[in-house]
């Protein structure tokens, strides 16, 4: 099974879109909320190297991006294989 790791704030609406399609997939993923969590937006940024953004995704340790990165993947056929990794 993957590890997947996101990053997000309850009010981004990119983040839902990211949950619902790990959901769909039947992904297990932990969610760490940074609206409101100083030390973890830090760890956020540090992690995805400047990111500021949610979400921040991370599957297996490596870096995805943001919702555009995650669905290009999808689109591009490349995102299952990840997971599958």
């Amino acid at each position: 099974m993957p590890k997947v790791e996101l990053y997000t704030k309850a009010t981004c609406g990119y983040c839902m879109m990211a949950k619902r399609m790990l959901d769909r997939k039947g992904v297990e993923y932990t969610e760490y909320p940074v609206g409101s969590d100083a030390p973890k937006f830090d760890e956020m940024i540090s992690r995805s190297q400047g990111g500021r953004t949610v979400p921040q995704i991370f599957i297996n340790d490596m870096h995805v991006g943001g919702f555009d990165e995650l669905n290009g993947l999808e689109r591009a056929g490349n995102l299952d294989p990840l997971l599958k990794s």
